[in-house]
């Protein structure tokens, strides 16, 4: 997969912060008592489960940020498809800093590669369609380039990132303003040329007044197969259709059968399992390697 990484400038914040929350006012006492520290080894990280991969970067620099003597050798790219024993990456360096990156790398990784290995399984549902899977707003807070970065490894593509990037004008939105059709008029006043406008709907009747109205998109909201059908042929190609609610790999293929372009999935990032990897010694210069290999197997 020929995925562009996340520039570093967005991401090194995020793995400070979280190496900051993990090593307190007083760093990682354990390592620092136990570990010689002149102490070298070798470590691999390796799935234990089947998923895709994503969040090499973020493990990277989290070892280098510890300490720069270590070094991340990568056997994969973010995106590949791994089974149980499928090895990700050797890391050779300082014991002390591998064994206190440790943590923060596996737990960047595990989670987008949970995020990008639930993706994949909607993105090989859909697959004979003309349906793109999509993620939303519903992501960790602080985390969402990362999160949205996992859906791309996955296969998905992003919607919105932020609210300023497009017009989704949602139910609340359409109470308040007093009807579809008043709170389309009064996005078109209130925003530029350039930007897009989307509006969700619940009906049928709904999506005729969205429809009378002219907008980018509509997201047909819990609708079932027989009326998201209907609802394509309404627009007729007048505007992109998204699709949202009760999406499952089991469900996603009708859902995609209606002719929608796109199916939004809040799930893929507020809820997807975390993928287990492993961090493993397989060399340590001292007579301790095996009390080290235990270490880091407990942890």
């Amino acid at each position: 997969m020929n995925l562009a990484s996340l520039p570093r400038i967005i991401v090194e914040p995020l793995v400070r912060a979280a190496l900051a929350e993990d090593l307190g006012l007083a760093g990682d006492i354990t390592s620092a008592a136990v570990i010689p520290e002149e102490h070298r080894s070798t470590v691999v990280m390796a799935a234990r489960q089947p998923g895709v991969v994503a969040g090499l970067d973020a493990a990277d620099l989290a070892f280098q940020l510890v300490d720069p003597a270590i070094t991340m050798r990568r056997h994969l790219s973010d995106g590949a498809a791994v089974d149980p024993g499928s090895l990700i990456a050797t890391i050779e360096g300082p014991s002390r800093g591998l064994l206190t990156a440790e943590r923060t790398a596996l737990n960047f990784l595990g989670h987008l590669s949970g995020i990008a290995t639930v993706t994949s399984g909607i993105v090989e549902a859909i697959r004979n369609t003309k349906a793109s899977v999509v993620c939303t707003r519903k992501t960790t807070p602080g985390l969402r380039a990362l999160e949205k970065y996992a859906v791309r490894a996955g296969g998905g593509m992003n919607h919105r990132f932020a609210l300023n990037d497009a017009v989704l004008i949602k139910d609340n939105h359409v109470a308040i303003a007093g009807g579809v059709a008043e709170a389309i008029r009064r996005a078109k006043a209130g925003v530029g040329h350039m930007v897009k406008i989307e509006v969700e709907v619940d009906t049928l009747d709904q999506l005729h007044e969205a429809m009378g109205e002219g907008v980018d998109a509509v997201l047909l909201d819990n609708m079932t197969p027989d009326q998201l059908r209907e609802a394509v042929g309404i627009v007729a190609g007048r505007a992109i259709t998204e699709a949202s609610g009760r999406v499952t790999p089991a469900t996603a293929p009708a859902i995609a059968a209606s002719g929608v372009d796109l199916i939004s999935v809040g799930w893929l990032t507020h809820s997807a399992p975390v993928l287990d990897i492993g961090l493993d010694f397989v060399e340590a210069a001292a007579e301790s390697a095996t009390p080290l290999r235990r270490l880091a197997q407990a942890f």
